[in-house]
C-alpha cells in the first residue's frame, strides 16, 4: 500500500514539539551556566562576611578607633590620593597618543606601558628598591633630600608604577572609543589640536577619566607587595592599611587585622560599584 503524507496538523504539532525541545535545552543551558555565576558569587560572599564577622561589633569598633588603624587609614587616603593624581597626569597624555596616532614601535611601547599590570608586585618592588636604593641615580635623589626607601614616598613610588597600567588602559579604551571627527570639527572652527584635545575630546573622556581614577585609587589603598619591598613595614611610620593587616596577623593581633581588612573590603565594594557605574558609559579594557 502507498505511504499516505503526512497532514498539515501532523506538520505542525513536530514543528511545536522541535520548538518545545528547543526551548527546554535552551534553559537547561541558560540554568546551568547561570548556576555557576551564583556559586562564585556565593563563594565571594562568604569570604566577606567570614572575615567581618569573625570579631564581635564592640572590638570591631575599638579597633578602628585605635590610634594605629587611624594612622593607617590616613597614611593610606594620602599615598593613593597622591599616587592616582600622578597616575592621571602621566596617562592621560600616553593614552590620547596611542589611541590617536600612528608611529614606529607603537606596539612595542604598548607592550611596555602594560609590563607592570603583568609583574608580580614583589618583583616590581624588587626593581623599584634597587633603582632608587642601590644605584647612583637612587643616591643621588637620596643625596638631594628625596629618600625613597623606607618612607612614604616609597609607598607612592610602588602605587604609582603598580597602578599606573590600570588608568593608562581604561583612558587608552576611552580615547579610542570617542571619534576622531569631532576634534577636527573643532579644528576646521579655528581650534588648535591642543585646544580640541582639551575642549572637545577630554570632557568627552569624564566618565572614563573617573572610572579609571576609582579602580586606581582603590588599587592604590590596597597595595602591599611593591610598596612592602620599597617603603618596609614599620608601625606607625609607613604603616598604610595592608602593611597593618600583615603586621597585627603576624604578631596575633586579631581585631587590629580584621579592622584593617574590614575597612579595605568596604572601599573596595564602594569603589567597584562606582567603577562600574561609570564604566558603563565607556569603553574600559
Amino acid at each position: 500500500m502507498p505511504e499516505t503524507e503526512p497532514n498539515t496538523s501532523e506538520i505542525k504539532e513536530y514543528r511545536s514539539a522541535l520548538k518545545i525541545v528547543r526551548r527546554l535545552r535552551e534553559s537547561s543551558f541558560k540554568i546551568i551556566t547561570t548556576l555557576f555565576g551564583l556559586v562564585l558569587a556565593a563563594f565571594i560572599v562568604a569570604l566577606l562576611i567570614g572575615v567581618v564577622t569573625h570579631t564581635t561589633p564592640q572590638a570591631l569598633l575599638e579597633s578602628l578607633l585605635s590610634g594605629e588603624i587611624q594612622f593607617a587609614i590616613r597614611l593610606s587616603l594620602i599615598t593613593s590620593v597622591i599616587s592616582t593624581i600622578f597616575c592621571i597626569f602621566v596617562s592621560v597624555p600616553a593614552a590620547y597618543a596611542l589611541a590617536r596616532y600612528d608611529f614606529p614601535g607603537k606596539n612595542i611601547l604598548n607592550t611596555i606601558l602594560d609590563v607592570p599590570l603583568a609583574l608580580p608586585p614583589l618583583v616590581a618592588g624588587v626593581a623599584l628598591l634597587i633603582l632608587f636604593g642601590t644605584t647612583s641615580f637612587g643616591k643621588g635623589l637620596a643625596e638631594a633630600g628625596i629618600r625613597f626607601v623606607f618612607t612614604p614616598l616609597g609607598i607612592i613610588l610602588a602605587q604609582f608604577f603598580v597602578n599606573m597600567p590600570f588608568m593608562f588602559r581604561v583612558l587608552r579604551s576611552t580615547f579610542q572609543g570617542i571619534n576622531p571627527r569631532y576634534e577636527y570639527v573643532a579644528q576646521t572652527l579655528g581650534s588648535t589640536e591642543a585646544g580640541a584635545f582639551w575642549r572637545v575630546t577630554l570632557p568627552m573622556a569624564r566618565n572614563g577619566l573617573m572610572a579609571g581614577s576609582i579602580i586606581t585609587w582603590c588599587r592604590g589603598i590596597g597595595e602591599f607587595g611593591a610598596a612592602l619591598m620599597v617603603a618596609g613595614s614599620t608601625r606607625m611610620q609607613t604603616e598604610t592599611l595592608p602593611i597593618s593587616l600583615y603586621l597585627n596577623m603576624s604578631c596575633g593581633e586579631l581585631p587590629l587585622a580584621i579592622a584593617s581588612a574590614t575597612i579595605l573590603i568596604v572601599i573596595s565594594l564602594v569603589s567597584l560599584f562606582i567603577f562600574e557605574k561609570f564604566s558603563g558609559f565607556a569603553r574600559v579594557f
